[in-house]
């Protein structure tokens, strides 16, 4: 089981890969949505390696803004699913 400072760590580099944005620029309580890093299209993506890197599944109920606004955010949501 990953710790929350693994998990993040894990979301920091796949969204920085994703989005050609550096690493450095994105926080815990970066917007991921609100500041254009992703877009729909990386929220699939984003969807896909939480379920893929956690084997965890995200039930269409839970793909709600407050579950994947931010590293922060998305990190928690990880964690109660692995718990």
């Amino acid at each position: 089981m990953s710790d929350i400072t693994q998990i993040k760590g894990q979301l920091k580099q796949f969204i920085a890969e994703t989005s050609f944005v550096s690493i450095d620029k994105i926080k815990d309580d970066t917007l991921i949505f609100v500041e254009g890093i992703f877009d729909s299209m990386g929220f699939l993506s984003l969807i896909n390696f939480v379920e893929d890197n956690f084997k965890i599944k995200a039930a269409d109920s839970e793909l709600l803004e407050a579950n994947f606004e931010s590293v922060e955010a998305i990190a928690n949501f990880i964690q109660s699913k692995l718990n």
